[in-house]
């Protein structure tokens, strides 16, 4: 199946709004959620999603459901095998440099694993244990398990029902269900791991997300793929919700937290619950880009370090985690202890590091992709 450039370049800038919101620097602030109080985690996994229903959901139509169900525990088993290197470089490599260099910021992210060594580095195995930066991986793993079922599911009576029951699943975790799940499993199979060492994605939350996203990308394949469109009502009240939410973001007195330190007001906007003003902010960004994308990229340079950074994101995303710690480890969580100029040198070496990893494996896929019999496809538009 031909690539989407669009989406490749979409999820090449989320990986570098993720990558200047983990790196302390002075660009961490002023880009992180830059669109209003979303950020680019959002944006990352409904694009990822959709590649998925897209990408999986053409096999399933071509070579049938047991072919995509292997395709999808492939993918799942290759994400693993990340997520398990990412904690082996965590807890054996940054974990004893940080201590050696007496960092804060790397303690931090590791104290569960200082405290019980054996006991998180199990735990965090079997996908448990989550520090803080490694909590992403596992939550696809977990949602690329579920998906061959209701992609199945979907593509036999619709996608009416599950999205429902993935719309009921959210609405439970914002009353808190999620952790009385997790109580219980500690109760049921003695799980030793504090509920605050399990992450800060609250999955019962995200499948949500996903599922859309990967309803959207199975449906193109429907005979009849559901149109995108909206009344221009819809569209008007998307595009007042996105002008308001960003000069609130950017130019009101409160930051990136909504209302300052309103606690209970804030958790409307709770990233890590996707909560609900969270959630209408992304839609209605989603809106606008789907009215108004198509004309902005007719008028646009085709972003070809973008497109080249999303088109192997699980590479690049690894990347910049262990860029992330690296950076951790020699100056720590404070970017007050570098001029600007250091600021600058030091993104500058990070992005040039992930865009070379991005053309390295762009290059290895080239060498081991068997040769096409048939004349490739135009590239059009998503």
């Amino acid at each position: 199946m031909r690539r989407l450039w669009e989406i490749d370049a979409l999820r090449g800038l989320m990986l570098v709004l993720m990558t200047v919101t983990h790196l302390p620097s002075r660009l961490t602030d002023p880009l992180g959620q830059p669109f209003g109080f979303v950020s680019a985690a959002e944006g990352f996994v409904l694009l990822s999603a959709f590649v998925c229903g897209l990408v999986y959901g053409g096999i399933g139509h071509q070579k049938g459901v047991a072919a995509m169900r292997q395709a999808f525990w492939r993918r799942a088993v290759t994400v693993y095998l990340c997520q398990a290197a990412l904690l082996l470089f965590l807890f054996f490599v940054i974990a004893g440099l940080g201590l050696r260099a007496d960092q804060p910021a790397v303690h931090e992210r590791v104290r569960y694993f200082i405290a019980y060594p054996h006991q998180a580095f199990v735990w965090a195995l079997a996908l448990v244990h989550e520090p803080a930066l490694l909590d992403i991986l596992p939550m696809y793993i977990l949602f690329m398990l579920a998906s061959p079922w209701v992609m199945a599911y979907g593509m036999r009576h619709g996608w009416k029902r599950p999205l429902m029951v993935s719309a009921g699943l959210w609405l439970l975790a914002q009353f808190g269900f999620t952790n009385l799940l997790y109580r219980a499993a500690q109760a049921l199979l003695g799980i030793p791991v504090p509920i605050d060492e399990t992450g800060s994605f609250d999955s019962l939350a995200w499948q949500f997300l996903w599922f859309a996203g990967l309803w959207l990308g199975c449906s193109r394949h429907d005979a009849v793929p559901p149109r995108l469109e909206f009344p221009a009502g819809v569209v008007r009240a998307a595009v007042g919700t996105v002008i308001v939410v960003m000069l609130w973001r950017h130019l009101g007195p409160t930051g990136q937290a909504p209302f300052g330190s309103h606690d209970a007001l804030n958790e409307w906007f709770d990233k890590w619950r996707l909560a609900p003003l969270r959630l209408l902010n992304l839609v209605a960004i989603g809106i606008v880009v789907l009215r108004f994308g198509p004309t902005w990229l007719r008028h646009l340079p085709r972003p070809r370090v973008l497109e080249t950074l999303g088109s192997a994101s699980l590479s690049v995303f690894c990347a910049h985690l262990v860029a992330v710690f690296a950076v951790l480890v020699v100056w720590g969580g404070d970017f007050h202890v570098r001029p600007w100029w250091g600021d600058a040198l030091m993104l500058g070496a990070v992005f040039g590091v992930l865009y070379g990893v991005a053309v390295g494996v762009a290059r290895w896929e080239a060498r081991v992709k068997p040769p096409s019999r048939k004349k490739a496809a135009r590239p059009q538009s998503a």
